[in-house]
């Protein structure tokens, strides 16, 4: 909680964290954002001394207006008005306040930028990279492991540095993922990516593993859980020095895991399905790839291209 954020505020952003936690089940990551945005939402209204009873449409629009001059990303400034929102309906249900303010409270329009994706060339020399002689790293197994892992599976990387021993059934090819809210889901996974978890799980991991081990699969250095910082970390470290000039993230490759299979014929509820989306709309995104895709074999290949 922010030091400086007094009561009041401090008893508001507690009791409507309580309530996404034990009613709403949020997953701890969207907590820890929702947290973040509204410590600064209250601060802003502590530092102009201003009641939450009091608060109006118009200091939440010029919140806003501030916040949007700060240089956010569109996705995190929809996050920030999504919280302040929820906040204020909680705040009415709870009788804390008689209106809500941010009722008539808009949304930014959506970025129709397509996710960035890897050709497949770009995709076999980043997974190639660990094994590169330009890496000679001690973690090199664990890498090249999660980064099979990543494109063999579309998972998210909170996902990953969740996933436990227990969870992978590789003699069926399957892992089983916790995605957002909790939601469980069977994820297939290809035959080259077993390879080099058991890889990994043999020759690498029981010299990592420590008291804080547990069961997870993906360890540290210092034997615990692989960190989401540390898997950006490899997966950006691999792309630079594999030559690959665009900057890249492990969503990265759930975009472009989802694209490849798209591409190659693969049904679209079905990569729902393994992307863990509750909505097909989310997935459809994709298909803006594949048709371009599509339209580039036509042109290529069709005599009247």
């Amino acid at each position: 909680m922010n030091s400086k954020l007094k009561v009041p505020y401090t008893d508001y952003l507690e009791s409507f964290v309580n309530y996404l936690t034990l009613e709403r089940n949020f997953s701890p990551n969207t907590l820890q954002s929702y947290t973040h945005d509204l410590e600064r939402y209250l601060f802003s209204l502590q530092e102009r001394k201003k009641e939450i009873a009091a608060v109006t449409a118009d200091d939440i629009r010029q919140f806003v207006h501030e916040l949007s001059g700060t240089g956010l990303e569109p996705r995190t400034l929809a996050r920030n008005i999504s919280a302040i929102r929820s906040l204020h309906r909680f705040l009415l249900a709870e009788k804390i306040v008689s209106v809500n303010a941010a009722a008539h409270l808009r949304q930014p329009k959506p970025s129709k930028a397509l996710p960035e994706v890897l050709t497949h060339d770009e995709t076999f020399r980043l997974l190639d990279e660990p094994l590169s002689d330009r890496q000679n790293s001690k973690f090199m197994l664990r890498d090249k492991a999660v980064l099979e892992f990543l494109y063999a599976t579309g998972v998210r990387v909170s996902e990953l540095v969740s996933i436990e021993q227990n969870s992978c059934y590789l003699e069926e090819g399957f892992v089983r993922v916790f995605g957002k809210g909790s939601k469980e889901r069977l994820v297939p996974v290809g035959g080259e990516a077993v390879r080099w978890i058991r890889r990994y799980q043999q020759e690498l991991r029981p010299s990592l593993t420590g008291p804080d081990s547990a069961d997870h699969l993906f360890l540290n250095a210092r034997g615990g859980r692989l960190s989401r910082m540390s898997v950006f970390n490899i997966v950006r470290g691999c792309s630079i020095s594999a030559g690959i000039t665009r900057q890249i993230s492990p969503h990265t490759l759930r975009h472009t895991f989802a694209t490849h299979l798209l591409e190659g014929g693969a049904d679209l509820r079905a990569v729902q399905e393994m992307l863990g989306h509750s909505s097909i709309l989310a997935t459809q995104v994709y298909t803006h790839i594949d048709r371009s895709f599509l339209r580039e074999v036509h042109k290529t290949f069709h005599p009247r291209g």
